[in-house]
């Protein structure tokens, strides 16, 4: 079998290297699950796969291959993802798996200006976003609520759900259970920042709450 190694392939795989090292050494210093080593590695095959794609396509599509590679990302990406409760996490990891593979293999194609625009692009939403976030749009959180009232204070229930209705911007009711002696209830809320400080404040000072959680 003939032998399609070319100097360009190394200058390949060490601008891979590079683009790699930056997207995972983010992801690292922030200890997420898919980290510098999984980020590189993610890049650098891409970058591997395409380099092959293109070689041995022929008079084929070359882009066959690269196909398959946004496919398998696509497991990888779901694999760090995962949900607790109402929320949602690991979408920005995987996110940055995905912009990692398409980095790799735009440099496998020899594109390299492009991959490093996007690089560049990614670095910035990735850095940028928190700061506009917290700057210009309020912080909601999605959290259930769960607190304990005696059973011979279940006609206060109605009104300790009301004032948690004005101080939340969304509270549903999803589950009532009896302890004992206790009425435990569940609530669904959506809440910033600021309403959880004053709900906190509520749910102290109310002397119907038995305890409370999160």
């Amino acid at each position: 079998m003939q032998e399609h190694f070319e100097l360009l392939d190394i200058y390949k795989a060490f601008i891979s290297l590079i683009a790699g090292l930056i997207l995972g050494l983010e992801r690292e210093m922030k200890d997420k699950s898919a980290g510098l080593k999984t980020i590189t590695i993610i890049c650098l095959g891409s970058t591997l796969f395409s380099i092959i794609s293109y070689k041995l396509a022929g008079n084929g599509d070359p882009t066959r291959v690269a196909s398959y590679i946004v496919s398998g990302i696509g497991f990888l990406g779901a694999g760090v993802i995962f949900k607790e409760g109402f929320s949602v996490y690991g979408l920005t990891t995987a996110g940055i798996i995905w912009i990692a593979a398409a980095i790799g293999m735009s440099i496998g194609f020899g594109e390299i200006y492009i991959a490093f625009t996007f690089l560049i692009c990614a670095l910035i939403v990735i850095y940028v976003a928190k700061f506009f976030t917290s700057q210009f749009v309020s912080y909601h959180h999605n959290k259930i609520l769960k607190f304990k009232i005696p059973v011979s204070s279940v006609d206060q229930k109605k009104s300790i759900i009301s004032d948690i209705k004005q101080i939340s911007k969304v509270a549903y009711e999803i589950a009532l259970e009896r302890e004992d002696e206790f009425l435990l209830v569940t609530l669904d809320l959506h809440i910033n920042n600021q309403q959880i400080e004053t709900m906190e404040s509520y749910l102290i000072n109310n002397e119907n709450i038995v305890s409370f959680s999160y």
